[in-house]
């Protein structure tokens, strides 16, 4: 794999260098629906009925949500594509790399160290996160920064769950994630990519939004190693990196808390990386995407990119009167 350097000593694979070695040949075929927000639970249930436990992983099933935008209304991606197509650059950063080399991480024992400005600081182990609040399937768009997209069945609870339960003081005003790097888990860690531990963080009322997922599964089953196993966030309106996974940490502060990409290359990737079709990436455009397993090849079909990926009528109204230029 070819890794171009630029000026600035930023080592950051392009999005033509990090594609799969190899590329399923034979898809499922793909449904087409109009519906986004506001689909009916009848087209809702008619969709997710498609999408059987693949019988892979420990059953974690979840209710239907009822949050407005928790399905898209749109077919799923098969359980193939959506476990063999990943970005977690702590396995490689191939997007065949951590579907061959997660194996090696070990999701139990798991906890979580919950600490900064709130009342009740603590470390959760994972079965008490589990049990937490009760589980919901949400069916969100995932939009990478790269051009391509998916629709997937997360199995979880909002965030804002676990936000309520320690207390957030009035100082609070944003909340970090911090991942799991273990050299010994995770081959990628050897690296110099970026640097580590991969850090997220979102602005309180982001973090507090209902869509903001924090996830413990997909397709019914607990995740896989290489979607973020044990315990990741699924943030749908921004792209896809924003969304840890493996997550050992979550800290409240008050000053906007460093990023991994926002760090490594800042001209690039912004704090708030919502996706928006009219800022392009300085290295290509974002005014269109493939979405993956329904067509391959030179002349994939490519789809419109929506603002918010799609979630403006849920997530507009958190960022009225910024500008999304300046704000990226």
């Amino acid at each position: 794999m070819l890794i171009r350097t630029q000026q600035n000593g930023f080592n950051h694979p392009l999005a033509s260098d990090i594609t799969p070695k190899s590329m399923v040949l034979q898809r499922r075929s793909w449904l087409l629906a109009a519906a986004a927000a506001g689909a009916t639970w009848a087209t809702r249930d008619a969709l997710a009925a498609t999408v059987a436990p693949p019988g892979k992983l420990s059953a974690l099933p979840g209710k239907p949500s009822a949050v407005p935008g928790a399905s898209t209304g749109e077919a799923v991606a098969s359980y193939d594509d959506a476990t063999s197509y990943n970005n977690f650059y702590e396995f490689g950063t191939d997007k065949s790399d951590p579907a061959s080399y997660a194996r090696s991480l070990k999701p139990r024992p798991w906890s979580v160290q919950v600490e900064g400005l709130v009342n009740k600081p603590g470390r959760f182990d994972l079965d008490a996160l589990l049990k937490l609040a009760p589980m919901e399937e949400r069916i969100y768009r995932l939009r990478c920064v790269e051009g391509w997209s998916m629709v997937i069945p997360w199995v979880g609870y909002s965030l804002a769950e676990l936000i309520k339960r320690v207390e957030p003081q009035g100082s609070a005003k944003y909340v970090q994630f911090v991942t799991l790097a273990d050299e010994k888990q995770m081959p990628g860690v050897r690296s110099r990519v970026l640097n580590w531990p991969y850090v997220e963080g979102l602005r309180m009322d982001e973090a507090m939004h209902p869509l903001t997922l924090l996830a413990f599964g997909m397709y019914g089953e607990v995740l896989p190693n290489q979607n973020g196993a044990p315990l990741r966030v699924a943030v749908p309106w921004k792209y896809g990196f924003k969304s840890a996974k493996s997550i050992v940490a979550i800290r409240f502060t008050e000053q906007q808390p460093k990023t991994s990409w926002n760090e490594a290359a800042p001209q690039e990737y912004g704090f708030y990386s919502n996706v928006n079709p009219q800022v392009s990436h300085p290295r290509w455009s974002q005014a269109n995407e493939r979405r993956i397993g329904e067509s391959v090849g030179l002349f994939a079909k490519r789809r419109q990119t929506q603002m918010f990926n799609g979630y403006e009528a849920q997530v507009g109204q958190l960022y009225a009167g910024m500008d999304l230029r300046k704000n990226y």
